[in-house]
């Protein structure tokens, strides 16, 4: 049976897949209905002149949601902020470490702090936003400005902020996919249509060459194959099973191996990346003088800081959420635990510490692949001088939230004797 006729014949499968749909289509709707107190068609002016800065950044993130000032201008960036907050004092707060050690209760609570995290941020990047817009004067944004416009932004924005980490968490526990990173995916993939539409645009007006657009083009397309290339490359470590006797049959004595992904963190390095230097730039915004000009110039997709930090915190993070995700002390009790040992290194601690020796390597070589896709791009548009920008991290979050995706959907076949979503080949699942 074919995998897309597959699709339809697994009843729980088919479920999910349609209620993915479903929230990610009430997503979209709501992207499109605006906060109170705002001049829509002021405001996409402005914005129309914010191409390339931070603000142009973070709506495309949204997926157009913060130009029209709609209920879901902020998107799922403070979830993901409250998330990096989180994870990070874990690491440095013993009652976080500790908490993170009693399974799911623990997990649970963590959660919970984490959705308290989103909400404060929320509340205050929605005052900060509403107090910016009523500073803009040319042309008059605000209808109505005053404390009772901030007030109704601070609320209406981070209600709409927990109802998206709502329908995030939905997709994820009954639907297909990671939810946050759909959310993210299908923010940015609504702004293809009219990304094309401006690059024909500009070809018609004779901004650009037709031979830039193929060139273009071309490095969209190569971008595309490294990331599928890298995304399903992994480093196998091989590992034997000692036969074990029990009463008259012969158990294990097979040879298998341990696959260490090149990138274990998925897309979450550059998506973190993003949203921490994000959000002091969106501060910076706000406040007038000309030191916090320039902090938020600095800050802007495509200065010099901007990229320095941007390959710092993707390396970082890299290697902060693998460490996180992949326990290679469990790891290495578990084949000592079944009489799985790898040639030449002893079960226990030589075991991890070989592991993490060759997972470390292999991060490093991740972490480079994904700070080169992320900055590459973009510095290839600024070379060809062309009026728009093409992110790397954009392309990387679509390939990689698809992949995953697809593996999901891969899985969910294959478990129910199906012929794969993808016929001729099998797509290797990451931890995302």
């Amino acid at each position: 049976m074919s995998g897309v006729t597959g699709l339809w014949k697994v009843k729980d499968l088919k479920n999910r897949i349609i209620f993915t749909l479903l929230m990610l289509t009430v997503y979209r709707i709501g992207v499109h209905v605006p906060t109170p107190g705002v001049d829509g068609a002021a405001l996409q002016q402005v914005f129309a002149n914010m191409k390339g800065t931070i603000f142009g950044w973070f709506n495309l993130f949204s997926g157009g949601a913060l130009e029209r000032f709609s209920i879901f201008a902020l998107a799922v960036t403070p979830y993901i902020s409250s998330s990096i907050i989180f994870q990070l004092l874990t690491v440095i707060w013993p009652y976080l470490h500790d908490l993170q050690k009693e399974g799911d209760h623990g997990r649970k609570k963590i959660t919970q702090y984490t959705r308290y995290g989103t909400l404060l941020l929320a509340l205050v990047q929605g005052y900060g936003i509403a107090t910016g817009l009523e500073q803009i004067h040319n042309p008059t944004v605000v209808l109505v400005p005053g404390l009772a416009f901030r007030l109704l932004s601070m609320v209406t924005l981070a209600t709409g902020t927990m109802f998206l980490m709502w329908v995030g968490e939905q997709i994820s526990e009954r639907g297909i996919g990671n939810g946050i990173s759909l959310i993210i995916y299908a923010g940015i993939a609504a702004r293809i249509p009219s990304g094309v539409g401006s690059a024909l645009s500009l070809y018609r007006s004779g901004e650009i060459k037709f031979f830039t657009i193929l060139l273009v083009l071309a490095i969209i397309v190569a971008t595309f194959y490294i990331i599928i290339f890298f995304e399903r490359g992994a480093r196998r470590i091989p590992v034997q099973y000692a036969k074990r006797i029990v009463g008259r049959k012969v158990y294990g004595g097979q040879n298998t191996h341990l696959p260490l992904k090149v990138n274990t963190s998925g897309v979450i390095p550059p998506i973190f990346a993003s949203s921490l230097i994000g959000f002091p730039a969106t501060i910076a915004i706000f406040l007038p003088g000309a030191l916090m000009q320039a902090v938020t110039q600095a800050l802007a997709p495509g200065a010099l800081l901007y990229d320095i930090l941007f390959v710092g915190l993707i390396v970082f993070f890299a290697y902060f959420y693998t460490a996180v995700t992949f326990k290679t002390d469990d790891v290495a009790e578990n084949l000592k635990k079944y009489g799985g040992f790898i040639p030449g290194i002893r079960p226990g601690a030589p075991t991890v510490e070989y592991i993490d020796f060759v997972l470390s390597r292999i991060t490093l070589g991740g972490a480079i692949y994904m700070a080169s896709i992320c900055i590459l791009p973009t510095l290839f548009s600024q070379f060809l001088k062309v009026p728009f920008q093409f992110g790397g991290t954009s392309v990387m979050i679509l390939v990689g939230v698809a992949l995953d995706t697809t593996a999901q959907i891969e899985t969910f076949l294959l478990t129910r004797n199906y012929e794969g979503f993808m016929k001729h080949s099998r797509l290797k699942g990451r931890t995302a």
